[in-house]
């Protein structure tokens, strides 16, 4: 058993904790750190849901965190980050604003693949409005973006476009991709943004705001996602365990919370199992000396005591388990359909 623990405090000023059992992998990071009102509902309240589609890495998650106002989505530069279906929930004048950030559309060749893709079409078809991301940077359109348009054509679906990182693109170039995508007949708006500088960005919800049904808000002025917790804390490590390792892991990997345990002084201890595929991938997770996971976990636990505003132990552990990705209790936990 290797347990890491970079606490600078002695152990007996931690609260009691479960220690992993034999043949586990475990890091703790527990490293001491200094660490919205709601509003009012209006008179004439407009509410809606938005769908965010497009292609893997056009930057939807990025889209989704900067239009809630926080993240509640993660970001790496790994295509097909996002799995699950993520609620973000922003506000605009009267309008409350119901984001779905779904998985990357793309032709799918495994059981995973084919649950994200579903898991995004019925994204789509409940939503009331749809945005089209693409990634204006690539100038050429690509077979997955070309798939969308054709797929939302078959159902009647019309789009709003909003291309993405414009600034990295000439203006000569994206008048011409603008006008090719115009040209397909389903893009009743087009937005030229950035979803990382925020340029475009008020406009963008501005009309959408105008353009969501009048109605009761669903969710508390407040509320910013309706992720549970537990699903929120692993997907920040897996976020963290993709951006330090994006180039040597597979995308078979994947991040559990087991147990969450609340103590009186406010803080909260969190368990976390890493599953990979094979023990090679253990040893990349790990690192020399357990030099990696130890970057994973400081890098998680400071993000998730800042969205938290409390402080958390953090228990990581590092499992193989060859068929993970084909356990249906897996596609349950993040709302996939096991036989999409």
């Amino acid at each position: 058993m290797t347990t890491f623990n970079d606490d600078s405090r002695p152990e007996d000023d931690l609260p009691d904790d479960d220690f992993p059992e034999e043949g586990e992998e475990a890091f703790e990071d527990d490293t001491d750190d200094d660490g919205e009102d709601g509003t009012p509902e209006p008179e004439h309240p407009r509410c809606g849901f938005i769908a965010l589609v497009g292609a893997p890495n056009a930057g939807k998650s990025t889209l989704l965190n900067a239009l809630v106002g926080a993240k509640v989505s993660i970001v790496s530069p790994k295509v097909q980050t996002t799995r699950s279906r993520v609620l973000g929930i922003g506000i605009t004048g009267d309008s409350q604003l119901l984001f779905v950030d779904t998985p990357g559309i793309f032709k799918p060749k495994r059981r995973l693949d084919r649950a994200m893709v579903a898991a995004a079409w019925q994204g789509a078809t409940d939503a009331d409005l749809i945005v089209m991301l693409y990634d204006a940077s690539n100038d050429r359109l690509d077979e997955d973006t070309l798939g969308i348009i054709e797929r939302l054509k078959e159902a009647g679906r019309t789009a709003i476009l909003a291309l993405n990182k414009v600034d990295l693109i000439k203006r000569e170039k994206l008048l011409k991709l603008a006008a090719e995508l115009d040209s397909h007949g389903i893009f009743t708006r087009t937005f030229m943004i950035s979803a990382l500088t925020g340029d475009g960005l008020a406009d963008l919800s501005a009309f959408l705001a105008a353009e969501v049904p009048e109605g009761p808000w669903l969710y508390p002025a407040d509320q910013l996602s309706d992720m549970p917790e537990r699903l929120l804390a692993a997907e920040v490590t897996r976020e963290k365990l993709f951006l330090q390792l994006h180039q040597e892991l597979p995308y078979a990997a994947t991040v559990e919370t087991e147990s969450w345990e609340e103590f009186d002084d406010g803080s909260v201890k969190i368990s976390q199992v890493i599953y990979v595929q094979r023990d090679g991938q253990k040893a990349i997770v790990l690192g020399k000396g357990g030099s990696r996971i130890k970057h994973i976990s400081t890098a998680a636990r400071q993000e998730l005591e800042t969205m938290m505003d409390r402080r958390v132990h953090l228990f990581l552990f590092v499992k193989v388990r060859e068929n993970w990705v084909d356990d249906p209790e897996r596609y349950r936990d993040w709302g996939l359909d096991y036989n999409a």
